[in-house]
């Protein structure tokens, strides 16, 4: 098999590999927030984002939910919640600043009367912020927007923070989980048996990725383990959370038995699981049994929520990676995305 330099041209490698590079940039972004404009009687804050700036607001979710004390929810549409009002925090986050649905959805958040912030390298969304004296946090560009996560995402913690929607206690803890990863990406970034994150996509290179987390906690990762599986990988994922597959998808698991061995299983854990779905996972696990080609129980360490949890996001973007070197894919370029676009381009 060709090596992985000549099979990544264009550095997924280098992208992935300096996540938690990344990490720091995007603090020291945040640190610099100066908020101009007075923020006042938020009651809910929607995240309206496609893609890897979507699943930034689910991180972000996810990770401050111990201290967050207004709902959050991530908006992935051209419209928003019809419940959006002048006490609603929308947040526009576009890598590009050119997502078609995220600029109709800053529309929508104006006809609404929310109060509006954006995260953008520049694009649209930034020339019609500017022109209207809305604040935008300015990120750097010349990432694919899905190796762009760190940067999308911790300039939206340190937004919360600066308007007082959470405390310092997350942000905290970035620093620690940069430095766990860069223990770990060099072992992860060996084309060698002795990484873990390759062996994993030996095993599943040849599969449809099937993956398991628990709801409002591992199932953000799940999420973001299929995206990047598509678009690294170019490989079809899918996922689903527990406790709610036990009530109906367990029972999908009997016919097209010969299809369904083509199916890996990986199930996401981490110790700070519902005591009861940690059950219902490994009884899961036994009624499914050999039905799925193989199963994976992915681990991984961590001192804190937040160490383990971006533990589990670069563990998952380096096995994507693998899965694209195995199958001898260039994992950077997302083709059938832009050909959708240019005919999305010709319909507007």
């Amino acid at each position: 098999m060709a090596s992985y330099q000549s099979i990544d041209p264009d550095g997924m490698h280098k992208s992935i590999y300096e996540f938690p590079d990344h990490m720091l940039v995007a603090s020291k972004i945040g640190e610099s927030i100066s908020l101009k404009k007075q923020y006042s009687g938020i009651r809910n804050v929607v995240v309206a984002g496609m893609g890897g700036s979507a699943i930034g607001g689910d991180v972000v979710r996810i990770l401050v939910k111990n201290e967050i004390q207004v709902p959050m929810v991530v908006s992935r549409n051209y419209k928003l919640p019809n419940w959006v009002n002048r006490h609603t925090l929308v947040i526009c986050s576009s890598y590009s600043g050119n997502t078609e649905e995220t600029l109709a959805a800053f529309e929508d958040a104006r006809e609404k009367g929310a109060q509006i912030v954006g995260i953008s390298t520049g694009g649209i969304l930034t020339e019609r912020m500017n022109d209207l004296e809305l604040e935008v946090v300015v990120i750097p560009s010349g990432l694919q927007p899905r190796a762009a996560l760190a940067i999308s995402f911790i300039p939206m913690m340190y937004l919360l923070n600066a308007m007082d929607l959470i405390g310092n206690n997350t942000i905290n803890q970035l620093s620690n989980a940069a430095t766990l990863l860069m223990k770990n990406r060099n072992l992860y970034a060996e084309e060698s048996n002795n990484n873990p994150t390759y062996s994993l996509a030996q095993r599943i290179y040849k599969t449809i990725p099937v993956i398991y987390g628990e709801t409002e906690a591992t199932a953000i990762l799940a999420v973001r383990w299929k995206g990047q599986l598509s678009e690294n990988a170019k490989m079809l994922a899918y996922y689903n959370e527990l406790p709610e597959m036990n009530h109906n998808e367990i029972v999908g698991w009997d016919n097209n038995k010969d299809l369904i061995q083509q199916l890996s299983v990986i199930w996401l854990k981490d110790e700070n699981d519902h005591p009861r779905t940690s059950i219902r996972q490994a009884s899961t696990r036994n009624i499914i049994g050999d039905l799925a080609g193989n199963h994976e129980v992915v681990f991984v360490e961590g001192n804190s929520l937040v160490e383990r949890y971006l533990h589990l996001v670069h563990y998952g973007d380096w096995v994507s990676y693998w899965c694209a070197i195995l199958h001898e894919t260039d994992p950077t370029p997302v083709k059938k995305i832009n050909h959708l676009k240019e005919i999305l381009s010709e319909k507007s």
